[in-house]
């Protein structure tokens, strides 16, 4: 809004053409999200507390029992920021920051729904796992679908960029669609899987979101690319004005979510976060490099998937001490605060590493 305002008053104020500049956008659009976190954080904590909206799942070291009574779904304030900040300094016709908007929205409503379940039965079902999943696969192929047809770039289309590798590009044909319906589905799900300690998954959220919106920003501005020898994408700078809001939700939550936290974001964050993760990958044709850049989530979910393999192989034997591995550090001694932090620096080697990934070509 504020975008269309200041294009309207440029042609009176020639100061008002600093707003067409995407950084400032994006920096405003991070101050705008962290504000808001500030004003409205604790009105809506005190909100959830007021309405019993508390949730602890269900195998979790027992530690964790002090936790009992912090509220949960704080991942409404996340996305409100997120939201609210976007249409204030986004360029509203960006199609990529429509659909990643809609994307956003869309997951965290599955989360919301799944929340509100596990709170209102007083266990921790929620939504059945399969249902959940049919939800976010059919977004991941609807996504997808309109990708197909409508490709962000005529030239690259349906093909997928190789990390460390220049002007090579492996073309999917029609098995992109399922492609970006993975990348979206297992992103989501992977961040899910992170949020188990204070501060964790939302501190590397924080970081791996900052490191694509570096990558859209050089991506979308066609001097950068070509001096990086990366894709040109029209349009796709604006999403860094997206990311960064994320970002700035990010911190603004992180004031609330650092142990010992005062809100826990649920599903309605987790999911929609990591899932707007998995689009800014898939929209900047960085989608191999999510493996790199979301390192600690592919190791927290890749956790998971050891230790349920290796406990049906095993007849019942773990391989971890629990999983997710955020866990198994807990149960082997060390303190909630130390893992998270701990955590919070490997998240900023990959994403470094991610990045510098753009030299070494």
């Amino acid at each position: 809004m504020i975008y269309y305002l200041a294009n309207y008053l440029k042609q009176y104020v020639s100061g008002f053409n600093i707003f067409r500049y995407i950084t400032f956008r994006s920096a405003y659009a991070l101050l705008t999200a962290l504000f808001l976190s500030f004003v409205f954080g604790p009105k809506i904590i005190n909100f959830l507390k007021s309405i019993n909206f508390s949730h602890i799942r269900k195998f979790v070291p027992d530690t964790h029992k002090e936790k009992i009574g912090t509220p949960s779904m704080g991942g409404i304030l996340i996305l409100g920021c997120i939201i609210i900040s976007v249409l204030l300094w986004g360029d509203l016709q960006n199609r990529f920051v429509i659909l990643a908007l809609i994307v956003t929205v869309y997951l965290g409503v599955v989360g919301f729904i799944d929340d509100y379940l596990k709170i209102k039965r007083k266990d921790s079902k929620g939504v059945i796992a399969r249902y959940k999943l049919i939800f976010q696969s059919l977004l991941g192929l609807l996504v997808g679908t309109y990708l197909y047809f409508y490709p962000m770039d005529p030239y690259l289309k349906n093909c997928v960029t190789i990390p460390f590798i220049k002007d090579i590009y492996f073309d999917l044909g029609i098995l992109y669609i399922p492609f970006v319906m993975v990348v979206i589905v297992a992103a989501s799900n992977a961040v899910n899987l992170a949020d188990g300690l204070d501060g964790l998954a939302i501190g590397n959220i924080g970081i791996a979101i900052f490191a694509y919106g570096g990558l859209a920003y050089l991506t979308g501005n066609i001097k950068y690319a070509d001096y990086l020898y990366i894709p040109f994408i029209k349009g796709t700078g604006e999403l860094t004005v997206f990311a960064v809001a994320i970002v700035g939700a990010s911190l603004g939550f992180l004031w609330y979510n650092a142990y010992p936290a005062q809100v826990f974001m649920g599903d309605v964050g987790s999911l929609a976060l990591g899932g707007a993760l998995g689009l800014l990958a898939v929209l900047i044709k960085k989608e191999l490099l999510l493996i790199i850049i979301g390192g600690v989530f592919v190791i927290e979910a890749l956790s998971v998937i050891i230790q349920v393999v290796y406990f049906r192989i095993t007849g019942g034997k773990r391989f971890y001490l629990m999983a997710p591995i955020h866990h198994h550090f807990e149960k082997k001694g060390l303190s909630e605060v130390k893992v998270t932090i701990r955590f919070w620096i490997i998240g900023i080697m990959f994403a470094l590493i991610g990045l510098s990934t753009l030299k070494i070509r």
